[in-house]
């Protein structure tokens, strides 16, 4: 009986000094909000430093470039009213300037095809560290927005290639680029806002619009100068090539997959030739809305020929519809003609459905390389 007082006593005492040390010593705060800050501050710390560390890593390795075409303008003198004094003057101008990065440290340097598009313009890159470059050849991908640029170096600074396959929508992602072709490594961060997004890049009105399949979407700020420059995953790796920006909202912004860039650089080769499959026509596609207004079939319908191209000589014409490319239906944001085509390699006989005049044609056509542009 004893024994058993004792011991009650004992763990009375023992309770009493855990309240009294409990009471004395707390925080006053509750287990789940000391955990929402503490993984606030760690969320914070590995996202500063993920930037900071991508910026150091890659921001040598990301260039700036810039297109001079020479302009003729008049020089008018004191006499120029009665037809003395006017001189012609040629003078350079800037065209275009945007982004770029490096793949090999003996220049070679991925860009949008857009960036360079003007055939008569002359190029050349800026490095960040204020090294310039002239452009000595350029290699611009006839089926996506995507240039080769060659220049003269040894020792530039590579970037890392990622993989595109397994993105994921709410991923982190960081941008540098020319903003608005004068601040050079201009950074932003942002997520990945959608996938397999389809845009047009560059406008019409410029002379220069190219419509891209399967883009990434982003909410990283991209302005115009951007284009070309690398989107990075939080390894530093580049997962994207920075394209374009909408320009009827904000924080919308597009870039290739770096899988894309990753396929040009395997089929590029020392003449400078991307040997892609080429058809040789221009095309629009039909949905269904447009076709059955025109009471047309949905598929390709073919604007031009190329003369002597695969398609003339298969015997493809004006008006035809391509209704299917080896038994695969042609659909618009599905499967376009180009995707198809792209499906194959050059000297590959595919076998087309053709609509034409209300008859339906078999025609089998054989792939030629598509001419450098």
């Amino acid at each position: 009986m004893k024994r058993l007082i004792i011991l009650s006593i004992i763990l009375i005492l023992l309770l009493v000094g855990f309240f009294y040390i409990s009471d004395k010593f707390s925080l006053n705060i509750t287990p789940k909000e000391g955990a929402t800050i503490l993984n606030s501050k760690v969320r914070v710390l590995n996202e500063e430093s993920v930037v900071i560390n991508a910026v150091k890593k890659v921001g040598p390795s990301v260039v700036t470039i810039a297109g001079t075409k020479t302009v003729s303008s008049t020089q008018v003198g004191p006499f120029s009213i009665f037809g003395f004094g006017v001189t012609p003057e040629e003078k350079p101008q800037t065209q275009s300037i945007g982004s770029g990065f490096v793949v090999s440290s003996d220049g070679l340097i991925v860009t949008n095809k857009h960036v360079v598009s003007d055939g008569n313009a002359k190029y050349q890159i800026l490095t960040s560290v204020d090294k310039k470059y002239d452009v000595k050849k350029i290699y611009r991908d006839p089926l996506n927005d995507v240039a080769i640029l060659k220049v003269e170096a040894t020792d530039l600074k590579t970037v890392e290639l990622g993989d595109s396959t397994n993105l994921e929508v709410g991923q982190f992602v960081i941008a540098i680029g020319t903003a608005l072709g004068e601040f050079r490594n201009t950074v932003t961060t942002g997520v990945i806002s959608g996938l397999g997004r389809g845009i047009t890049a560059g406008s019409a009105f410029e002379g220069y619009a190219e419509k891209l399949d399967n883009v990434i979407q982003t909410d990283a700020a991209i302005n115009p100068g951007n284009s070309g420059g690398p989107l990075l995953n939080s390894s530093s790796q580049v997962i994207g090539v920075n394209t374009a920006v909408s320009s009827q909202g904000q924080n919308i912004g597009f870039a290739l997959p770096v899988n894309v860039i990753k396929a040009t650089l395997d089929n590029f080769n020392k003449g400078g030739q991307f040997n892609r499959a080429y058809m040789g026509v221009s095309y629009q596609m039909l949905d269904l809305q447009t076709a059955s207004l025109n009471n047309l079939p949905q598929g390709a319908y073919i604007q031009t020929v190329v003369p002597a191209s695969p398609a003339e000589k298969a015997g493809l014409q004006r008006a035809d519809i391509v209704l299917e490319m080896n038994g695969k239906k042609l659909e618009k944001d599905k499967f376009e003609l180009s995707s198809a085509i792209a499906q194959n390699k050059v000297g590959d006989k595919v076998n087309l459905k053709v609509w034409r005049d209300g008859k339906t044609l078999n025609i089998a056509l054989i792939l030629g390389s598509a001419p450098d542009q």
